[in-house]
Order: structure tokens, then C-alpha cells, then sequence
């Protein structure tokens, strides 16, 4: 299969905190990727701005160390290394002061013009207005902004206003690099290109729904944040709920950002206030080699949850009795996140004697081996009566698509390009961001009155008991964590 690349105008793209981890491992090597892939023009601009003392040579160095430690030698040819590098610039800046500001201002050009503030949120208002005094920021240019966007709903609120302080709303693109992942956006032609899963897809049909976001690793070199943020504030205020909006939101007027974001705020705002018995946080402890999360965390007496399970229900026509489950962790069996759509059984069997549930599902797999699973239920082959089998519809993308669909952008890749080309479908809104706090503040407020410890679970497998028990008494059961 033939990808069909379209190419962007010119650009200068600013990286504030060009020098940090998240600029090596993941923007420069995604833009390195899209200049090889036809996409970046050659006469683009990537600069550089960070403290450090570099000129343009030593920054260019460090780059090309990056691009031989995060892209793999046989899709990063000299040539192209070379080409990519040429677009680099540098500017050691002072986000707080004078130092560098002027420079940067001679370094601009009459093009579409991004500012990508991968630094921490402390420093999100300070830059915003610096490049609006500084006359860096035109009226047409945009403003990139990481998570965290808030700890709550009065420092997201007070986030976007030091935002709305300095730009329209249009020029700010919150990221979210779950929303620029090939399944979730496969998820939305799932739903609104087929005329077959529209019908089913609400209450009267489906059971209820899954979201699985588990990580095999624990917080061990982050535990410093991470102990501040917790699962909750790390996973799912922002990934998960992002998940849930895509899955559970109305059919959009047309593809079109506002027209889409508009629709993932009507089921946030759905949702029901979720009642302390309906949630479950855990908190890994030490086994299979590897140290508990107090030992990462350095804080014996953390009540910080890595582990969280949530039953929440959107009030709506299309959902009402339909639970979503949720849950994500730290150091469990596997690294996966899919969602699960589990439809109810037929009405009326007529295979009595076979006693068969029907396990009719539909599970979509972000990561890893990205791809789409419709569970049947069959006749298994074979004389001597009517035996039912269930058996997957598998459609990994690399099998279905070619070998191509397996080397998908990454989902910087796609999120730098729609920033480029104002597209601000694939980022959050800010009053999405509020109402997502505004239901999470609630939970949050619940477990700080409890005064309880998150319940201890075993590294390596599923989470702690309560989070089984969450689906058991529902008579359900969470589908198994699985490499």
C-alpha cells in the first residue's frame, strides 16, 4: 500500500527546552522522520531554544546523537541526516529574562511560525508572554503545550487564562500524543465511515465498555513527580478520558476540530459523579526482581496511587445503564492498552443445550501491534452436534494493510504536522480540559476525605483484588492483561 503524502508550506518551528529529553527522544526524531518521509520541506526551520551556551554546530551535534540513539540506523541515511540537520538552528534564551529574546527575533521569518513549549508548566505563561511582547507572536501563529495542563480545575483554569492572555483560542494546541495514535483515530472511522457498527454502537446493544491503558514498567527515575501526580492525574484525566470521549461521543456534524471537540465535551460533561465504592487505587509493592513503588517514589510513607479502577456511567440516551470501566497501572503483566466493547448476548438462544454466552466483542488495540478484533461466535467444524466456538476477525493493520501500515507515524509525527497545518482536530480544547478536571477533582476530593492507603498488588500481574471484584459484582469480568 501506497501512503499518500502531503506535503506542508515552509516553516519555523521553536522548541522552548530544545536541549530536553522529550525534544531528543521524541519531536527531532519525529520531524527527522517526516523530512524523510516527503513531508517537511527542506527549506523548513527547527530552532533550538534552551539555557545551555551552544552555537548552531555543537546543537547540531547533539541532535545527530539523538537521531543515532532514537531512529534505527537503516531508516536514518547520511544524506537525510545531513538534509535534517541543515534545518537546525539554535538560541540560548533566558525564559525569565532578556537573555537571547532579541536574537530569536532576527532568527524569524515571514512563514508560518510554532512555538512548541516542551518545558515545564511553570513557565507556559511566563514564555506566552514573552512572545507576545516581544511581537514573536503574530496573529496567525500557534502555541504548543504539553501536560501537565493543570494539578486540578483552579490551576487548569488559571493555566488557560495565562494562555488566553496572549492567543485565541485557534492558536493553542494542547497535546495529547494518545489522540494522534493510529487506532484512536481508526477508532473514528470505525464508528462514523461503516454503516454496520452505528446501529449497535449504545445501550440497547452493548453490555458494557472497557479501557485498558497498562504499563510493565514502574515509575522508577520519575518517581519525584510521579509521586506528586499519581496515576489519576498521570493517565487518566488526560489519556483515558480521551479514550472514553472518542468511544462514547455523538456522530460530529462533520470531521472538522470544533465540530468534533464540541461532542467529546457533551460526554464529559455527562458523566456521572462516580460514588467512592465504584473506584479502586492500588500501589505496586516489591516482587520479581523489582523494587516496590515506595522505593522508587523514595517516600516510605507515599499514599500515591500507581494503580487506578473506575466504573463511571455517561448520562446520556445513547448510554444510560451502560457502565465504562476503567483502569490503568504501573508495573502490571503486560504493556497494552486497548478499548473493549462488549455486546450483549442474543436475546433468546436457540442452542440450549450448547449453554453458550455470547462473547461477542469488539477490541481495538492501541499499543502494541495496533490493530482491530471482532470476536464471533461459530460452529466449531466437525460431525456430532452443534458446538459453538468463539473465534477473532483479526485485522492487525500490518497483515491487513501491507507492510507499511507496521512502520505508522508516530503519533508526535502526525500531532507536529496538524500543528503546522492549523488543523487543532487531534488536541484538546480548553474547556475540555476544565470539565475533565472538574469530574476528576471529584474523585480526588473522595480519596483525600477517605484518608485510606491505596491497596498493595503484586508486581507482574493484574492489579490489586478490589479492581477484579469492581466487574465481579456487576457479574463481569476485565479481560486479561496479556502480552
Amino acid at each position: 500500500m501506497v501512503s499518500r503524502i502531503i506535503p506542508v508550506e515552509t516553516f519555523d518551528l521553536v522548541i522552548f527546552g530544545g536541549t530536553g529529553d522529550l525534544a531528543r527522544r521524541k519531536i527531532l526524531p519525529s520531524l527527522f522522520r517526516r523530512l524523510s518521509a516527503g513531508q517537511m520541506p527542506d527549506d523548513a526551520r527547527i530552532i533550538g531554544a534552551a539555557r545551555g551556551d551552544l552555537d548552531r554546530k555543537a546543537y547540531q551535534a547533539l541532535i545527530a546523537d539523538a537521531l543515532a540513539e532514537f531512529v534505527p540506523e537503516d531508516k536514518r541515511p547520511s544524506e537525510l541526516v545531513e538534509r535534517f540537520l541543515d534545518c537546525l538552528d539554535y538560541v540560548s534564551i533566558d525564559a525569565t529574562g532578556d537573555k537571547g529574546w532579541g536574537e530569536l527575533q532576527d532568527k524569524m521569518r515571514d512563514v508560518t511560525r510554532a512555538f512548541y513549549l516542551s518545558v515545564g508548566p511553570s513557565l507556559f505563561g511566563t514564555i506566552s508572554q514573552k512572545l507576545a511582547s516581544t511581537g514573536l507572536a503574530t496573529s496567525e501563529c500557534r502555541i504548543v503545550v504539553e501536560k501537565p495542563l493543570g494539578h486540578d480545575l483552579a490551576s487548569a483554569k488559571e493555566l488557560n487564562a495565562q494562555l488566553s492572555a496572549c492567543f485565541d483560542e485557534r492558536q493553542i494546541y494542547r497535546i495529547d500524543h494518545y489522540l494522534g495514535k493510529e487506532t484512536v483515530q481508526n477508532l473514528m472511522a470505525l464508528r462514523f465511515a461503516n454503516a454496520l457498527f452505528e446501529p449497535v454502537w449504545n445501550a440497547q446493544h452493548v453490555d458494557h465498555v472497557q479501557i485498558t491503558v497498562s504499563e510493565s514498567i514502574g515509575v522508577e527515575g520519575r518517581g519525584g513527580y510521579y509521586d506528586r501526580s499519581g496515576a489519576m492525574r498521570d493517565m487518566v484525566q488526560n489519556h483515558i478520558m480521551q479514550l472514553l470521549c472518542l468511544t462514547a461521543m455523538e456522530p460530529p456534524s462533520k470531521f472538522e476540530p470544533n465540530a468534533v471537540r464540541d461532542e467529546k465535551l457533551k460526554v464529559i460533561r455527562a458523566l456521572q459523579p462516580v460514588l467512592p465504592h465504584d473506584t479502586v487505587r492500588g500501589q505496586y509493592r516489591a516482587g520479581n526482581g523489582e523494587a516496590s513503588y515506595l522505593e522508587h517514589a523514595e517516600n516510605p510513607d507515599s499514599d500515591t496511587e500507581s494503580f487506578v479502577a473506575i466504573k463511571a456511567e455517561v448520562a446520556n440516551w445513547r448510554w444510560a445503564g451502560t457502565p465504562f470501566y476503567l483502569r490503568t497501572g504501573k508495573r502490571l503483566r503486560a504493556r497494552l492498552s486497548e478499548i473493549v466493547v462488549q455486546f450483549k448476548d442474543v436475546p433468546h438462544s436457540i442452542f440450549e443445550e450448547e449453554k453458550h454466552h455470547n462473547n461477542n466483542s469488539l477490541v481495538i488495540r492501541l499499543q502494541p501491534n495496533e490493530g482491530i478484533t471482532l470476536r464471533m461466535t461459530i460452529k466449531e467444524p466437525g460431525p456430532g452436534g452443534m458446538r459453538l466456538v468463539d473465534v477473532p476477525l483479526d485485522m492487525t493493520f500490518a497483515d491487513a494493510l501491507g507492510p507499511d501500515a507496521a512502520e505508522a507515524p508516530d503519533a508526535y509525527e502526525r500531532l507536529i504536522m496538524d500543528v503546522v497545518r492549523g488543523n487543532q482536530t487531534l488536541f484538546m480544547r480548553g474547556d475540555e480540559v476544565e470539565a475533565a478536571w472538574a469530574w476528576t477533582d471529584a474523585i480526588l476530593a473522595n480519596w483525600a476525605a477517605a484518608k485510606k492507603k491505596p491497596q498493595p498488588y503484586d508486581a507482574g500481574g493484574s492489579g490489586p483484588e478490589d479492581a477484579l471484584a469492581l466487574m465481579h459484582r456487576d457479574g463481569r469480568r476485565w479481560r486479561d492483561i496479556e502480552a
